[in-house]
């Protein structure tokens, strides 16, 4: 895969009810969502564009010399707002992969995201993402830690074979929280916005699952550490002392 071939999209909207205006808010003199638009394009993988529904965020991205689109205020899931921005950004098919890189992750290294690609050398595989191996015991027991089940299939590869926010697989050996970032190839994305929710999706609340339940694959890039989301004011002040220190 060549550089001009991949398209990062990183969704961005104003919806979150724990911290009003998240992609805007400062962080060592930047909005959020231009960090990690930084960290997109240094891992210089191929062209970067915020897909959003807010004329703000895309005039933020915009006055940072960022390229933004605008989408639709109607749209389900970022999933199906990167689905839309690419067709509006490569209408003619020129991209093949796209990263779906979530708006709230600032100190993602630029190396993570440049990991989320190789899992898709290998032609059998529709979607790539990323995960890192759980070192903290509260992790293990935590909900809102995504835990990705998988098999080796190579060294710091996985092939996944379920999502979950149990504490699972059972017994000793490690476990892996899963990281938010995706790889999908053009038309495993276009299958997967087609898709109706499924069954164990709704379950888990884990949009991942409806791409198992219909067969797809999805292998795993197992990378060191896991980026910190900000959700919470407390998050947004840790990413604040990182980014100030960095």
């Amino acid at each position: 895969m060549t550089q001009t071939r991949i398209l990062v999209l990183i969704p961005a909207r104003m919806a979150a009810t724990r911290l009003p205006g998240k992609p805007l808010l400062d962080i060592a003199g930047l909005p959020m969502i231009v960090h990690v638009l930084r960290r997109a394009e240094s891992a210089g993988i191929g062209r970067v564009a915020v897909a959003t529904d807010t004329q703000d965020i895309a005039d933020a991205v915009r006055a940072c010399g960022g390229e933004a689109v605008m989408t639709s205020p109607d749209h389900p899931s970022g999933s199906d707002r990167i689905f839309e921005a690419l067709t509006l950004l490569d209408p003619h098919g020129g991209v093949d992969t796209i990263i779906n890189l979530q708006g709230d992750l600032p100190t993602i290294s630029p190396d993570a995201i440049r990991a989320v690609v190789a899992p898709l050398a290998d032609p059998a595989v529709d979607i790539a993402t990323l995960a890192a191996e759980i070192r903290s015991a509260e992790e293990h027991v935590n909900p809102n830690v995504v835990k990705v089940i998988g098999s080796p299939v190579g060294e710091r590869h996985l092939r996944a074979l379920y999502f979950t926010r149990a504490t699972a697989p059972w017994g000793e050996g490690p476990r892996y929280h899963h990281i938010g970032i995706y790889g999908y190839r053009r038309q495993a994305l276009q299958r997967f916005v087609t898709l109706a929710p499924s069954p164990l999706e709704r379950r888990e609340k884990l949009e991942q699952l409806r791409a198992l339940e219909a067969g797809m694959r999805i292998d795993v890039a197992l990378v060191d550490t896991v980026p910190g989301g900000v959700d919470t004011p407390d998050d947004l002040e840790a990413a604040r002392r990182a980014l100030k220190s960095s």
